[in-house]
């Protein structure tokens, strides 16, 4: 039974830093990447759809992307999800494709994503710490229900507690590297 709260824990924490991950994608730096864009909601036909349903996005050189919407009437409602979006972006637009041009950041601006991606990173080790101390719950849970001796929860909340550092440390990592990427000019 402990085993399977601490696989649990391992697991649930293991998301966690996925979900940071899928995060700070998002999280714009001086490189293009598909992923800035994915997340946009383009009006088709009545309904929200993501842009990857809607447009094929690319990569053309370093500080460009070119999204070509597979529908030639879509053209319009791509560039106001663009326009509506908290990017900053402005679209060119040439026949049926779209190119967003990335300018370069300034010191100011890294700085305040810097921060961003820190905020993620704190909240991300809340929800380490909160998968602790729901574990922790669980396992005092079995020595109420008299399950399991004291001796047996002091060793499982040694092990959750070093399952909880294993993930911080994990957080830390990626936040220091996505750091670096957006200081890197």
């Amino acid at each position: 039974m402990i085993n399977e709260i601490k696989q649990d824990a391992q697991t649930r924490m293991a998301k966690s830093i996925e979900a940071l991950r899928h995060t700070l994608i998002k999280v714009r730096t001086g490189r293009a990447s598909p992923a800035l864009v994915e997340h946009l909601k383009v009006n088709y036909y009545g309904s929200d759809m993501p842009l990857s349903q809607v447009a094929t996005v690319s990569v053309s050189d370093a500080r460009s992307l070119m999204i070509t919407p597979w529908e030639k009437q879509m053209v319009g409602a791509v560039e106001k999800a663009i326009l509506a979006s908290d990017l900053g972006l402005t679209p060119n637009t040439a026949g049926t494709t779209i190119r967003l041009n990335l300018p370069a950041l300034t010191e100011e601006r890294r700085k305040e994503l810097t921060k961003v991606v820190h905020s993620e990173g704190e909240d991300a080790k809340v929800a380490i710490r909160n998968i602790r101390r729901d574990a922790n719950q669980q396992v005092k849970d079995l020595l109420k229900d008299k399950a399991v001796t004291e001796d047996d929860v002091r060793r499982a909340e040694e092990d959750v507690q070093k399952l909880t550092d294993k993930a911080i440390k994990d957080v830390d990592e990626v936040v220091k590297a996505k750091e670096q990427e957006l200081m890197a000019v």
